[in-house]
């Protein structure tokens, strides 16, 4: 039995959810999930339920894009990951709905912007890293002194000094540490 769910929103507690909720009552929705939460937030606990919910067949509608979408690149993102899945996508306030031609259309649009976006990430740290190498800097992480990873390890083997005080005196992050620390008790770190 495929499951129709709604899903609504509102940026803060204050606001009320009676007006989208009657829009998603028109679709006979079998779940609603609602959230008083800002769409800048990334982490939305009833999306990300709603999102493991979804099977295949199923359908999610919205009152409006705005209520799913943190910005057009989350949007984008929650649209291809509902398409991925073969879940039909329906806004009501844009009239949207990814089993109809228009829909499938606006669909294929957004499924290029999400593709152009990422070829562009491509692009612009490919060009970052040629800039970087034409004034002599290499990609990647620093390398570290040797000397001052084992002057480290001795320092943290006295047991007389913080982590921060390491830190401070060799420069070795505490997580750079104890990376050796640990390479150091499973034998693939001479000191």
């Amino acid at each position: 039995m495929n499951y129709t769910y709604g899903y609504a929103r509102v940026s803060t507690q204050s606001q009320e959810l009676a007006r989208q909720l009657d829009i998603l009552e028109k679709y006979q929705c079998n779940k609603i999930m609602t959230e008083k939460i800002s769409g800048t937030k990334a982490d939305r606990p009833q999306l990300n339920k709603l999102k493991e919910s979804v099977r295949e067949g199923d359908t999610v509608v919205v009152e409006s894009w705005s209520r799913l979408g943190r910005s057009t690149k989350d949007l984008i993102d929650l649209v291809d990951f509902f398409s991925m899945k073969k879940v039909k996508l329906i806004s009501d306030k844009e009239n949207f709905d990814t089993t109809t031609p228009q829909g499938k259309l606006m669909l294929t649009v957004f499924q290029a912007f999400s593709q152009f976006e990422r070829d562009l990430i491509v692009e612009r740290t490919k060009e970052g890293l040629k800039s970087a190498r034409a004034r002599g800097r290499v990609g990647g992480r620093p390398k570290l002194n040797s000397k001052k990873v084992k002057q480290a390890i001795s320092l943290y083997d006295t047991k007389q000094y913080s982590l921060k005080d390491i830190r401070e005196m060799t420069g070795v992050s505490s997580a750079t540490l104890y990376r050796y620390l640990n390479a150091r008790k499973t034998n693939h770190y001479d000191q």
